[in-house]
């Protein structure tokens, strides 16, 4: 089986782990180098399905600025992030937008919004 190395984002340690697919029990993880609870999800979640929170801009008329920045309200499959940042490319807002702006609802179909993370 193969062994995908990987550090741990979830808490300030940043644990270099070892993860694994057990030979003799299919879909259940080894995972080493873990230092707290947190890097067995961590590594689950990785492993099985990487997701990503997806930070962008988006063109705003009338404001102080000439792009807003964004991002999504929660992390999206790893696959469809550059086909997510080739959608938010396409929009144009009109300012005046305040922070937390649904700006595109429901991103890709994957229940993820993508928001305002500034007012202009």
């Amino acid at each position: 089986m193969e062994i995908k190395e990987m550090i741990c984002i979830l808490c300030p340690l940043g644990c270099k782990m070892q993860v694994q697919e057990k030979p003799d029990k299919p879909g259940e993880l080894s995972v080493r180098g873990q230092q707290c609870k947190l890097g067995n999800e961590y590594a689950y979640d990785e492993y099985t399905h990487p997701t990503r929170t997806v930070t962008s801009t988006v063109v705003i008329h009338n404001a102080t600025l000439p792009r807003l920045p964004v991002k999504t309200d929660k992390p999206i499959p790893k696959e469809l992030v550059f086909p997510a940042i080739d959608e938010i490319s396409k929009v144009e807002v009109s300012g005046p937008v305040q922070i937390g702006t649904v700006i595109i609802k429901n991103l890709l179909g994957t229940k993820s919004n993508v928001v305002a993370t500034r007012s202009l």
